[in-house]
This record gives C-alpha cells, sequence and structure tokens, in this order.
C-alpha cells in the first residue's frame, strides 16, 4: 500500500476516535463507541449508502483515498459512512453526501435496510438514492476523483476493479428493489 501524507493520516487518527452508533443485531441502539473499537471488538455499527445519479441515469462512482481504514484506495458506487452517535440514518446520509460529494438539498429516497456482516466490517445499513446534476465538491481526505457511469458499467467493473463490497450490496438491494420517487 502506498503511503499516506501527514494530513491523511492526522484525518485517519480524528476519524478513528469518533463515536459512531453502536447497535445489537436487531439495530437497537446500545450507545456509541469510537470506530476503532467498534471494528476491534467486532461490534455492529450503523452504516449510510447513497447512490448518487444524474439526471441522464449515470452513477457516481468514486475512489477512496488511500488513508481510509477500510477499502483504501478502493471504487465506491455510492456516498455514505458511519452513523454517529445520536444521529439517524437520514441525517447521517444527508451529512455524508454533502460531505464526501458536496451535494446539498437532494432528496433521498429510501431503498433498503440490511445487515451487512464480513470480516472486516458488521453494519446495520440503510440505502437511499439521489438525484442531482449540482457540480461534485470532492472531499480530499476521503474523495480522489469521481466519475458517472452507467449501473451495468459499475457492475462489470468491479469484476476486475477494487471496488468496495458492502456499498456493492446496497446496489444490489436498490435494483433488486427500487422504491418510486416521491
Amino acid at each position: 500500500m502506498a503511503a499516506i501524507s501527514a494530513a491523511e493520516a492526522a484525518h485517519r487518527a480524528a476519524s478513528d476516535r469518533e463515536r459512531v452508533a453502536w447497535v445489537d443485531e436487531h439495530d437497537r441502539p446500545l450507545g456509541g463507541v469510537s470506530r476503532v473499537e467498534l471494528r476491534e471488538r467486532r461490534l455492529i455499527g450503523r452504516g449510510t449508502y447513497i447512490l448518487l445519479f444524474n439526471t441522464a441515469g449515470l452513477l457516481c462512482v468514486h475512489r477512496r483515498t488511500l488513508s481510509k481504514a477500510l477499502y483504501p484506495g478502493y471504487w465506491d458506487v455510492a456516498a455514505g459512512g458511519m452513523v454517529l452517535e445520536g444521529e439517524d440514518y437520514r441525517l447521517s446520509a444527508e451529512r455524508e453526501l454533502a460531505e464526501e460529494l458536496g451535494i446539498v438539498d437532494a432528496q433521498l429516497t429510501e431503498h433498503a435496510h440490511f445487515l451487512y456482516d464480513a470480516p472486516e466490517s458488521r453494519l446495520w445499513c440503510m440505502a437511499y438514492s439521489a438525484v442531482s446534476d449540482a457540480p461534485l465538491v470532492l472531499q480530499p481526505e476521503e474523495v480522489l476523483e469521481a466519475r458517472f457511469i452507467s449501473v451495468e458499467q459499475a457492475l462489470e467493473e468491479a469484476h476486475r476493479l477494487p471496488y468496495c463490497p458492502d456499498s456493492l450490496a446496497a446496489l444490489e438491494r436498490y435494483i433488486k428493489r427500487p422504491l418510486a420517487a416521491g
């Protein structure tokens, strides 16, 4: 793995100290813990995934920075992240979409609530979609680059490029049962 800058290391350390929502196997709140404690103890947290489309129907994919604790340098089909202690899913999704891609005031449509349980991450997830043609403003600490491509192209690329498996799980649920906007 490539070396990260001092600024990226500082961002990662601050991120690891953030208190995130801690829940049980049924998504009932248990309190808050640091991100690093959540990972180290294999506790269950909450995460949000926002599939951002433009009005042409193309999906925004972005590449994560090398300083990310999980999936550094991977491509991601969704903006999003950990729900903070005391925060609900929708507020987290709005915050993450604004922070990572600079998109504010986009209407979020809820699609799926599911448990993602993998060796590196255990999360109750809420998947949303949003449509916006606003210019992207990438958060340099978290996003290296972004582009809009078809869902089919993203799924094809996921077979040959490193893509985040948790956000692919959110995309798969969106494809299987999208809800009408409204």
